[in-house]
């Protein structure tokens, strides 16, 4: 049943998707592209704070070197 469920979502997912195609026209790609791009933004930068968050964590050396 919870596999029937979550083909029921990703089909609706699917359909809206294509509806948005549809009502976009050739504006569809650009608003893609614009999405895509915005995400990737987010996730550069979630990742890049992590990595410093964890770069300022590990000592390095003695730990008596002054930054």
């Amino acid at each position: 049943m919870k596999t029937f469920l979550q083909f029921l979502i990703y089909m609706l997912l699917a359909v809206v998707a294509i509806v948005m195609g549809v009502i976009l026209g050739d504006y569809g790609s650009w608003y893609f592209a614009w999405f895509v791009g915005t995400a990737m933004i987010v996730l550069v930068a979630a990742a890049g704070g992590a990595w410093m968050d964890a770069h300022d964590e590990t000592p390095e050396g003695d730990g008596s070197a002054a930054r």
